[in-house]
C-alpha cells in the first residue's frame, strides 16, 4: 500500500502555526507591512548557485520575492515583508527541498548594521535570549584559501567553515564579487555590505545593505548570465521590470530573506527539514 501520511507530527504542526503568529507578532510591532507577491512570474534570477524551477511556458516559479518587494518599495511602499512559498531545483538534503517557506523583509532607512540587530531581535523573540557574534567572510576561510581557491571549492570551504559555526554568527563584509544584489561597503568597497546569519552551523538568512544603482545592476547581471553560459547552464533573460523599478527610484533600504523550516527545526530541536515539512519532496 502507498504511504499517504504526512512525514511529520502534529507537534509540528501546531509549532509552525505557534512560529508564523510570532513572526507576525514581531512585525506588526514595528509597523512593518505583510504583503503577498506572485509565486509564478515572467523571470527569475541569474544567480550562478541557483537553478530555478520553470513552469512550462508560464514563467518562473519564484526562489525569492525579492524583485517584486523592491519594485513595491519603488511605487511607494513602506517597510514590507512577506511569508511564503519559494523553490529551487534540485536542492534535497537535510538542510533543502525543492519547495520551502521563506520570510523576507525590506527597512526603509536601514543599512546591513541595523538590519542584522533587527534579526539578531528577531532570534530572541523566537529562540530565546542569546548573543550574536560577528565573524567576516575573510576571517572564517583565511587569507590563503580566498587567494588560491577556485570560487566552487571557495564555496565548499565556507560551507564547511560556517556549518562548524556553534552559537549564533552573524558572517561580514564579503569579497565585492560576491555582492550580488548588495551594494559595496562605503569604507572599504573591496567588501559587501552582505551578511550569512548561521545559527549552530545551519545557515539561516542572507541580508543585504541594498544596491540601487540601476547601471551597476545590469552590469551584475550581465556577468551572472556570462557565467552561466560558460557552465552551460540555463541562460535566463534579464527581468527589465525590475531594472525599470531601480532607474524609478528604489529607497535606501536594507533586506533579508531567512529560512522558515531551518528556522522551526532550530526551534524544534530537531535534525532535518523531513522532520518540520508534512509532505517533503517525494511524498506530495
Amino acid at each position: 500500500m502507498t504511504d499517504w501520511r504526512p512525514r511529520c507530527g502534529i507537534e509540528a504542526l501546531n509549532a509552525r502555526a505557534e512560529l508564523l503568529d510570532a513572526l507576525r507578532r514581531f512585525f506588526r510591532a514595528r509597523d512593518v507591512l505583510e504583503v503577498q507577491t506572485a509565486v509564478l512570474a515572467e523571470h527569475t534570477v541569474t544567480d550562478l548557485h541557483i537553478e530555478s524551477l520553470a513552469a512550462g511556458g508560464a514563467g518562473y516559479l519564484q526562489t525569492s520575492p525579492e524583485y517584486q518587494l523592491k519594485r513595491l518599495l519603488a511605487a511607494g511602499a513602506p517597510s514590507l515583508y512577506q511569508i511564503g512559498p519559494a523553490f529551487r531545483s534540485g536542492e534535497v538534503g537535510r538542510l533543502h527541498n525543492p519547495e520551502f517557506t521563506l520570510l523576507e523583509w525590506y527597512r526603509l532607512g536601514f543599512d546591513d548594521g541595523a538590519l542584522m540587530a533587527e534579526v539578531a531581535d528577531l532570534m530572541n523573540h523566537v529562540l530565546g535570549p542569546g548573543d550574536c557574534r560577528t565573524i567576516t567572510y575573510v576571517e572564517l576561510v583565511g587569507e590563503d584559501a580566498i587567494s588560491r581557491l577556485d570560487p566552487a571549492a571557495l564555496d565548499l570551504t565556507f560551507s564547511e567553515a560556517a556549518n562548524a559555526l556553534q552559537g549564533r554568527w552573524f558572517i561580514t563584509r564579503y569579497p565585492a564579487d560576491q555582492a550580488a544584489l548588495a551594494r559595496l561597503c562605503p569604507d572599504d568597497e573591496r567588501y559587501a555590505a552582505r551578511f550569512e546569519l548561521v545559527v549552530d552551523g545551519v545557515e539561516l538568512a542572507n541580508g543585504y545593505w541594498e544596491l540601487t544603482d540601476p547601471d551597476e545592476q545590469r552590469r551584475r547581471f550581465a556577468a551572472d548570465v556570462e557565467a552561466r553560459r560558460r557552465a552551460g547552464l540555463v541562460e535566463p533573460t534579464v527581468d527589465e521590470k525590475f531594472l525599470s523599478a531601480l532607474e524609478a527610484g528604489l529607497p535606501d533600504c536594507a533586506g533579508v530573506a531567512l529560512g522558515v523550516d531551518r528556522l522551526l527545526m532550530l526551534a524544534m530541536g530537531v535534525d532535518s527539514l523531513a522532520e518540520v515539512l508534512p509532505f517533503p519532496v517525494g511524498s506530495a
